[in-house]
């Protein structure tokens, strides 16, 4: 298969899914390796950019996703309504932060760590999608594991969890990238919660988890 063949094929069914594509499922769709499969997507990828083109195409973990670059959603809010804005509690953002930190992790080592009962704020999370049932712990009664989510990622503006911050450095550094990034949509942060904006497909997350 010529190169040019394969970005065309990567492309279209990028466009179609509309979400992270696994790696694994473009290999099988272009009949190659991996290794291959990450190589060209890569490649495409910084053409997108150097070329500034409307769209990119963002790495979530082992996925790749579609979307629309960030500068230019005043333009595409002429064409459609953003998505309202979602709203995240500090103590939310605390569950979020050891979950991301701490995966995969049991309900009873989050209430450990907070030292109060996060039945509500876990299923706020699942509901929301920013982690999910990644499995069970070995033990007797076979607790629930939880992990972060491509969401998650996409709302941090990373590719992997490897990008966090250092654990030890959380209480000096958020759990964002230092990009100049407007974190709200009046560019003030709210002190009593961390608002999550989704004009697009990239989104951004306010305020410190911890």
């Amino acid at each position: 298969m010529e190169l040019k063949q394969a970005e065309a094929i990567i492309e279209s069914v990028l466009f179609a899914a509309g979400e992270p594509v696994d790696v694994e499922k473009l290999s099988d769709i272009l009949d190659i390796d991996t290794k291959s499969t990450r190589a060209i997507v890569t490649a495409l990828a910084d053409k997108y950019d150097r070329e500034m083109r409307g769209l990119r195409i963002i790495r979530l973990e082992d996925s790749y996703q579609m979307c629309t670059r960030r500068e230019y959603s005043d333009y595409i809010s002429k064409l459609v309504e953003p998505r309202r804005s979602l709203s995240l509690s500090n103590a939310a953002m605390e569950v979020l932060a050891i979950v991301a930190y701490k995966q995969p992790v049991t309900r009873a080592v989050i209430e450990q760590i907070r030292g109060v009962s996060c039945d509500t704020l876990v299923n706020k999370l699942l509901e929301k999608n920013f982690i999910e049932e990644v499995g069970r712990l070995d033990t007797p009664g076979r607790p629930m594991l939880f992990g972060t989510t491509d969401e998650f990622l996409r709302c941090f503006g990373i590719e992997s969890v490897m990008e966090l911050p250092e654990f030890d450095e959380r209480s000096q550094d958020p759990l964002t990238r230092d990009e100049g990034i407007d974190f709200s949509q009046n560019g003030e942060t709210d002190e009593s919660a961390a608002v999550i904006t989704e004009e697009g497909q990239e989104n951004k997350l306010a305020e410190e988890l911890v």
